[in-house]
């Protein structure tokens, strides 16, 4: 979907949506599609790259923050669909740090049992809970799933390091206020649209810049690396201007900087696995580079990872 489109629903204008948010386009899910859907989908292809039948699969980890509905979990819909009946199917909601956080915890359930394989999915559907009064929220968010086949790697490739944190006394910066335990649906809070994103965008600006890049230094260092090291920079996809202005502060100086976020929008956990299915698709990955994935946003919550690349599916 264009901006012209969206521009015409939020009462600005196309020029000014790229001009602030460098956002060309996105995609929305169709009526009748939900976050199972979406998640399938990408589970099927990932399956289909990588060779394995969904039979094989012993955990499906499913990060979203817009599930199909509050229960059942939407990983054992996405099972029911792609019939991965041996799994194990569980949630995990970390708004935009999700993916990293689903492939740590696949990492920690594959060390006990070593020939298992998981499935991490992430899939949004932000374009149900985008409020059209809110134009500076509303332009950013798109719909969108991906998701990896996960399992045990020759030594030295593939995750070298994780960082997870948290930040919850920062949790009114973003979140969809009503529709759970503390605030259920009622006409009330549909009229007042506290079931919609609702984000200070200067306050989420401010933590990212004061918080991610901390993290990434730390993370680096603990996987033995410098800096200057890593090949490749992966995150979050906020907005044009905030992946820039992270990228600088970064203190990467030697990393390539890849971006989805004109074609894709902010499509939550989404967006790092889009992103760097994205570069592995345009071979921009090549054996040996060093890879780091940063997912940051809702909690507020960072989640890191610094890997080696192996393959080439």
């Amino acid at each position: 979907m264009g901006n012209e489109e969206v521009a015409r629903r939020v009462g600005a204008t196309a020029e000014w949506i790229e001009r602030k948010t460098h956002i060309r386009t996105r995609r929305w899910a169709a009526p009748d599609e939900a976050a199972s859907d979406l998640g399938a989908r990408a589970a099927e292809d990932a399956l289909a790259r990588a060779g394995i039948d969904a039979g094989r699969i012993d955990f499906v980890i499913v990060s979203t923050g817009t599930g199909d509905s509050p229960q059942p979990p939407t990983a054992c819909l996405v099972q029911h669909a792609i019939d991965a009946r041996q799994a194990a199917c569980f949630d995990i909601s970390v708004a935009c740090s999700g993916f990293v956080y689903g492939l740590e915890l696949a990492r920690a359930l594959l060390q006990r049992r070593p020939e298992a394989l998981a499935l991490v999915i992430s899939t949004e559907v932000y374009s149900r809970f985008a409020n059209f009064a809110d134009h500076r929220t509303a332009v950013l968010l798109g719909d969108g799933a991906a998701a990896a086949v996960v399992g045990v790697v020759p030594e030295g490739y593939g995750i070298l390091a994780t960082d997870l944190s948290s930040r919850g006394d920062a949790h009114q910066l973003l979140r969809i206020e009503a529709g759970g335990s503390r605030l259920p649906a009622s006409h009330e809070t549909v009229d007042s649209g506290a079931h919609f994103v609702s984000m200070d965008g200067r306050g989420v600006r401010d933590f990212v810049l004061e918080n991610v890049p901390p993290v990434l230094a730390r993370l680096v260092r603990a996987a033995g690396l410098e800096q200057d090291r890593i090949d490749h920079f992966v995150p979050h996809q906020p907005n044009g201007v905030l992946v820039d202005q992270l990228a600088q502060a970064s203190g990467l100086s030697n990393a390539h900087t890849h971006r989805t976020v004109e074609k894709y929008a902010n499509v939550g956990s989404s967006s790092v696995p889009l992103t760097l299915d994205d570069a592995n698709r345009a071979g921009r990955l090549e054996k040996d580079d060093l890879v780091l994935l940063a997912g940051f946003g809702g909690g507020m919550a960072v989640g890191a990872c610094v890997m080696r690349w192996g393959v080439t599916a």
